[in-house]
């Protein structure tokens, strides 16, 4: 089967004091275990609510260490909001590549980043990140158009594939589907800790992608 053509992910590269250049080995280990270690309390404390103190004490290090990889409690967000972004191509290009049609695509794609919601940390923390914005002092992408984008694209070749059902508005349907996968994930962390993410993503998206399916 031919392969959808996307839209993928746009690189996210964001403004914002850095620290030390991790070219050694170890010097990237550490560089993750701190990162980590800040995604846990971001997402556990929010951002506000974290200190550079206390991400140094969750990794058992000191401050002046954190502060040598990261300079300050922004760079921090800025590094797991980038982590959180560079998931998705990542996802996208396993996922393209186990060549479904556009909307098994489209269902596939949201179905691994329901794993990735009630699984990886960086996910996590860099979602609470995002709406927490206004507290950070640093431009973060505005989040949901590239998920909008990269649905709407595998929507309309789904739709040109005689894969949706008549009179289904690829746009819409896309701004749909956004809406109710981050809904979805968001309801789940406030009532599980995102425990059950997959599972609740797994029983909305039946219904929505039957809805959406020629028949």
């Amino acid at each position: 089967m031919q392969e959808p053509q996307v839209n993928a992910f746009t690189p996210r590269r964001i403004p914002a004091r850095r620290g030390s250049d991790p070219k050694q080995e170890r010097s990237a280990r550490t560089r993750l275990r701190v990162l980590n270690g800040a995604a846990e309390l971001f997402t556990q404390y929010g951002f506000r609510q974290t200190s550079v103190k206390d991400v140094a004490d969750r990794v058992e290090m000191t401050k002046g260490a954190v502060y040598f990889h990261y300079p300050t409690k922004e760079a921090l967000a800025v590094a797991i909001v980038e982590e959180h972004y560079a998931r998705w191509p990542k996802i996208l290009e396993e996922v393209t590549a186990e060549q479904l049609g556009p909307l098994r695509t489209a269902a596939r794609m949201l179905e691994r980043a329901a794993l990735a919601f009630q699984n990886d940390v960086l996910v996590q923390a860099g979602a609470r990140l995002q709406i927490e914005r206004p507290y950070i002092d640093a431009e973060l992408p505005t989040p949901y158009v590239d998920w909008i984008s990269l649905l709407e694209s595998l929507l309309t070749s789904a739709q040109e594939a005689g894969e949706l059902r008549p009179g289904v508005v690829p746009a819409k349907a896309a701004h749909s589907l956004v809406a109710a996968f981050f809904g979805s994930q968001h309801v789940s962390d406030v009532l599980s800790g995102r425990a059950d993410v997959a599972a609740r993503w797994q029983d909305l998206s039946e219904l929505l992608f039957q809805a959406l399916r020629s028949h």
